[in-house]
């Protein structure tokens, strides 16, 4: 039952095209992540390892995209991995509790991730205005203006999206243009500077630390690849979504891992010292990146270029929160989270409830620490999400034979299988993962106690049929 009101009957209109949907994935896909993740990844891996981490994260993306296609076809509908879980373990059974356990990380992993792209957007607005740098208050030496200028960029961003689809999918055209631009300027410039695919002499690595340190890379790969599925989220609002969604998922991945592999390449010559820099800021990282292009064309082309990754971050908020502000829309319209997000706006025909609740709580989350925050999202998503989709897309196959599937996935069941394989690779192989874990555990656990009571209350799944 949906809270009632004046828009009560009102549905989600699909007008989102192929060309937009790979670019709202890519939008997602491409923010500051690559960037800052370049120097890193190369530190991690060793020179010769460290494009292998960026093929490897594109084959588990790519795997786990079919998982996607398959579902976001098969229930293409708002909401994304929400309606994935509902339908693959049961409306009026698990799947009930799970969706809802999704919702339910979603509501602090979302605002996070959009919380944590503020804070590095200004971080390297700090690279141009280094006060953003010190604290206001000297009795909050923790607090910096870099906070309040995440905050600001947060507020911003919810503000471009409360408007019609059509808007903000125009808006998206121009913030992708400028993120095409950031990665083609450190591509060329690299090239440019006359060292490009020339491999760095390096000391070879036993076994043990070759695996270690590619697991550790490719965990930093796949975090920067993730945002393929984005236009799952609206699933609601493609036209076509069973050739769309498959389509927008394969071309997303294959277009951006092109694109990291052709920057790791460039810059391998130049980032000679990454190691030096693992443990430098953000804005110490973007400088290394926006020095290539310093020392191809000028002073003048490394501003520009450190200027158009703060653009390529904006352009990630910018759809990491129109994604997610679909899925707490959607539980509520299934009375499966809180009927007050259940609402449409009469005029813009979005979910502006939902939008404006992710908006103001990533906007607290921006005066909070997040130091490898990063880390604990994506072992969060890959126990309570990932893992239940690609057991799920499985047992669905098994259980539903019969289901209408306009996209199957190639080689089945083998992608399931290897995302799964990828993502434990990345778990098992790094140190200190228990810390995660644990994260994700309470997470778990603390959404299952609300899912309970709530259920008890309301007489769903396991105290009765869910309404």
């Amino acid at each position: 039952m949906i809270l009632p009101s004046s828009n009560s009957a009102a549905i989600l209109q699909r007008r989102i095209g192929l060309r937009s949907a790979v670019a709202f994935n890519m939008l997602e896909m491409i923010g500051v992540g690559p960037f800052i993740a370049l120097p890193l990844v190369i530190a991690a891996a060793g020179y010769r390892l460290s494009a292998w981490a960026w093929v490897l994260g594109a084959v588990i993306a790519i795997a786990d995209g079919l998982v996607w296609a398959e579902l976001g076809a098969a229930f293409p509908r708002a909401g994304g991995s929400y309606a994935f879980l509902r339908e693959i373990y049961g409306p009026e059974r698990a799947g009930n509790w799970l969706s809802f356990l999704y919702v339910w990380q979603v509501s602090f992993t979302a605002p996070l991730s959009i919380a944590s792209g503020c804070i590095g957007l200004s971080s390297f607005l700090a690279w141009f205005w280094p006060g953003l740098d010190s604290a206001p208050i000297a009795a909050l030496p923790m607090l910096h203006f870099t906070n309040f200028a995440a905050a600001a960029t947060c507020l911003l961003v919810t503000a471009l999206l409360y408007r019609n689809l059509s808007s903000i999918t125009r808006l998206a055209w121009v913030l992708f243009a400028g993120v095409l631009a950031a990665i083609a300027g450190v591509i060329v410039s690299g090239f440019a500077i006359g060292g490009g695919w020339q491999m760095p002499a390096s000391r070879g690595l036993t076994l043990p630390a070759a695996l270690s340190g590619l697991a550790q890379a490719t965990l930093l790969a796949t975090y920067c690849y993730w945002g393929y599925y984005n236009i799952c989220f609206l699933g609601g609002e493609v036209r076509r979504p069973e050739r769309t969604i498959p389509r927008a998922i394969l071309l997303s991945v294959l277009f951006v891992a092109a694109f990291y592999v052709a920057m790791n390449m460039a810059a391998l010559p130049y980032l000679r010292d990454a190691a030096s820099h693992v443990s430098a800021g953000a804005a110490v990282r973007l400088q290394l990146v926006a020095d290539i292009a310093k020392s191809a064309f000028g002073s003048a082309a490394g501003r520009l270029m450190a200027a158009l990754i703060i653009w390529a971050a904006f352009g990630s908020v910018f759809s990491l929160l129109l994604g997610y502000s679909r899925v707490p829309y959607a539980a509520a319209r299934d009375n499966n989270y809180f009927r007050f997000l259940a609402a449409l706006h009469p005029r813009y025909n979005i979910p502006h409830r939902s939008l404006v609740a992710l908006g103001l709580v990533a906007t607290l989350f921006c005066f909070f620490s997040l130091t490898q925050v990063i880390t604990m999202l994506v072992i969060t998503r890959i126990l309570l999400q990932f893992f239940l989709q690609h057991v799920g897309v499985i047992l669905l196959r098994i259980q539903q034979p019969e289901l209408t599937r306009p996209f199957k996935m190639p080689l089945y069941p083998l992608p399931p299988l290897v995302a799964i394989c990828g993502f434990l690779f990345m778990l098992v192989n790094r140190s200190h993962a228990l810390g995660g874990l644990g994260v994700a555990a309470a997470i778990a656990l603390s959404g299952t106690v609300i899912y309970y009571i709530r259920a008890r209350r309301l007489g769903q799944w396991p105290f009765g049929q869910a309404t």
